[in-house]
């Protein structure tokens, strides 16, 4: 009979890096929910669910 196995170990999680800030709304300067870091256009919700508002009656 074989040796059983001893479980892998996985490896330790990395630390967790320091949250950055959240990046302003580039149309009322509000906190979004992107990290700054975020590439793009950024929006806070309320401005995002505006925008596709905006977009989906435009035709």
């Amino acid at each position: 009979m074989a040796p059983a196995h001893a479980p892998a170990h996985a490896p330790a999680p990395a630390p967790r890096a320091a949250a950055s800030p959240p990046a302003g709304c580039l149309q009322c300067g509000e906190p979004t929910e992107y990290p700054v870091e975020q590439p793009g256009i950024v929006l806070c919700p309320v401005c995002e669910w505006q925008e596709a508002q905006r977009s989906a009656c435009s035709g």
